[in-house]
């Protein structure tokens, strides 16, 4: 087997990728080039006017390589004329000074074209990047909640987060290669029109170097690809070993050499592996960047032999080197970007592959389109429902068979992990009945439109979000479309008492709440908790869900916050979840659910009446206070 045929077999054959997934091959790689045009069309969505502008300026300076070298050959002839022709007398210098200025005029002209492709590349890659966040964001917002908890899905969005800063550089990429590839057709039809056969020598010389790129960066995609959930887990101990989230955790527990240790021998791992590719990958380029320069120079020599036996002229000889030596520049650029293009297409379509993501959470268009019922007259009704998480095997929740009347205050009461949390996200609909089916005014809650269905529904979990934001801000997130409404937010905060929180705040509702930028007050967790309570009232919404709302209060601010109860639930049907029998007893019924089943249903005295699991519970937590 012949040198080039090895070399060629060993690049292109499907070998072990890092991920143990086969190598992709050239045509493998070429086929990725498919995403490109859907990402030109997503630069083009960006900003129709600077595309245009750019890829004009683009193509009038594609142009001038050859124009230059063109005028460049005429001043080198008419030097060697006039210097053949004055035997002693005056050199009429005009028409080489003119040819000079022309040349110069071009440079300045090519230069300036230059630096305003470049302003427009950052303008358009600035708003790319925008844009593709965007779009990126309002994707996210429309997949479901269970999607966000698997695994293999936080390895897509962190994929595709990264390319919407990384693609800018494709588009320059893109855009300069559409540029190259005019020059070389100008330089080109120069060369075909003297010798055909020295386009066919600089295949020989560029094409090795070419398939070695293509190969290492094959090579790197796959080393990255593969390391996604290490490179998250590094992100997450960079974020945990210096954040004021965990710093009081990390301090008393001493897991800063922990995680340091950790991310020590993660990072080495992939440093070692990734040192292991390029010192083969510089390696390798040496030797085809050798063979590109030996090409070269057998075509520089082949010329001067034709020079020197008066087969062209000197401007000639310069004129067609010239050309040669760019075009070989402008082909080993052209063959190394489709590489590094092939590259970014498979990343691409990571970035793509988000947006194939689709929620199935959506409206049954099998049924007829239903308005959300305004107000709620009969309730929702739980009809033999069960719900399993994705890839488990045990159902968090089985058999659940009850009501929820219109204008009812219900408790939901269990042990942690029984299944009270999920309930209350399957009735908000940010999950699906795996079995059975919950129906809201005796109609399939699954032909109500989800957005109007949780436009009615207030949710506020034990683990609510802890907002970076002014304080007035993190209270009208309850209903982020009236946060200009200063009247509401107050009114809300009043309700909530995080008014007594606000007042102490230096700035009052425009004061940022976090650490994490410059000037933020952080607050503790039962001034969190009054804020959060806060975003119920601002929401007014018909079904009012509160999850352990009062569980960092102590004891004198959760009794005000439940004297006011009864006004925040007014008219509105509610839920609550609490292990406080004090706040649980406030309910028209309560519904105990033990290990995701259904135990019993009732008021306060039936239960205890009945003498059933609810009161047993009751009872326990009444001896701890004894």
């Amino acid at each position: 087997m012949s040198f080039w045929t090895n070399l060629f077999s060993r690049i292109s054959a499907k070998r072990p990728r890092p991920d143990g997934k086969p190598a992709l091959t050239l045509r493998e790689r070429a086929a990725a080039l498919r995403n490109i045009p859907a990402f030109m069309r997503l630069v083009w969505q960006t900003s129709p006017r600077l595309f245009v502008l750019n890829a004009l300026l683009r193509l009038v300076r594609a142009g001038l390589p050859l124009a230059m070298l063109y005028i460049g050959r005429l001043i080198i002839d008419e030097v060697v004329r006039l210097n053949q022709g004055s035997a002693g007398g005056p050199v009429p210098l005009t028409p080489v000074l003119t040819l000079v200025a022309l040349e110069f005029g071009l440079a300045v002209l090519s230069d300036a074209l230059g630096r305003a492709v470049a302003l427009l590349d950052s303008l358009l890659g600035d708003l790319l990047a925008n844009y593709s966040s965007v779009k990126l964001m309002e994707h996210a917002a429309e997949l479901d909640l269970d999607q966000f908890e698997d695994a293999a899905f936080y390895d897509k969005l962190e994929r595709a987060r990264r390319q919407t800063l990384s693609r800018t550089m494709l588009m320059s990429q893109l855009l300069g290669q559409a540029q190259d590839i005019l020059s070389m057709g100008f330089l080109a039809a120069g060369l075909v029109a003297y010798n055909p056969w020295l386009l066919l020598l600089l295949g020989v010389a560029v094409v090795p170097a070419f398939l070695g790129e293509s190969h290492f960066n094959e090579r790197s995609y796959s080393l990255v690809h593969s390391w996604t959930p290490e490179r998250r887990e590094l992100d997450y101990l960079r974020q945990t070993g210096a954040s004021d989230d965990t710093a009081k955790e990390v301090k008393i527990f001493g897991l800063s050499g922990f995680l340091i240790e950790r991310f020590r021998t993660l990072s080495t791992e992939f440093f070692l592996k990734n040192r292991t590719l390029a010192v083969r990958r510089a390696s390798w380029g040496t030797v085809f960047a050798a063979i590109g320069t030996m090409g070269y120079y057998a075509a520089y020599l082949y010329l001067i032999v034709q020079a020197v036996n008066g087969r062209m002229t000197v401007g000639q000889l310069t004129f067609l080197a010239g050309s040669f030596a760019r075009l070989r520049g402008l082909l080993e650029g052209v063959l190394s970007r489709f590489s590094s293009l092939a590259e970014g297409a498979l990343y691409l379509q990571d970035f793509f592959d988000f947006f194939q993501m689709k929620p199935r959470i959506v409206r049954d268009a099998s049924q007829p389109y239903l308005p959300f019922p305004r107000p709620i007259r009969e309730g929702f009704r739980f009809e033999e429902v069960g719900f399993k998480y994705r890839n488990a095997e045990k159902w968090a929740l089985r058999h659940l068979n009850f009501e929820l009347r219109a204008g009812e205050k219900l408790a939901l009461v269990g042990e942690n992990g029984a299944g009270k949390t999920t309930l209350v996200k399957l009735l908000a609909r940010l999950y699906d009945p795996t079995e059975g089916r919950i129906l809201l005014d005796g109609h399939d809650l699954r032909a109500y439109d989800p957005a109007e269905l949780r436009q009615e529904i207030g949710v506020i979990f034990q683990d609510f979000v802890r907002f970076q934001l002014p304080a007035g801000q993190n209270i009208a997130v309850g209903r982020i479309d009236e946060r200009q409404n200063q009247t509401r937010i107050a009114d809300a905060a009043s309700r909530s008492l995080a008014d007594t929180v606000i007042g102490k705040l230096p700035g009052g509702y425009e004061q940022m709440i976090g650490r994490r930028f410059a000037g933020g007050v952080d607050l503790s967790g039962g001034e969190w908790q009054k804020i959060a309570l806060g975003r119920a009232y601002m929401r007014d919404a018909q079904l009012l869900i509160l999850d352990e709302p009062t569980a960092a209060l102590d004891a004198r601010a959760e009794h005000e916050v439940f004297l006011r109860f009864a006004e925040l639930t007014k008219g509105k049907t509610a839920v609550l979840i609490s292990h406080r029998f004090s706040t649980v007893r406030m309910a028209d019924r309560i519904l105990v659910i033990e290990h995701g089943q259904f135990v019993e249903i009732g008021s306060h005295q039936e239960l205890l009446a009945r003498g059933g699991r609810y009161a047993e519970l009751f009872r326990l937590q009444a001896a701890g206070y004894q």
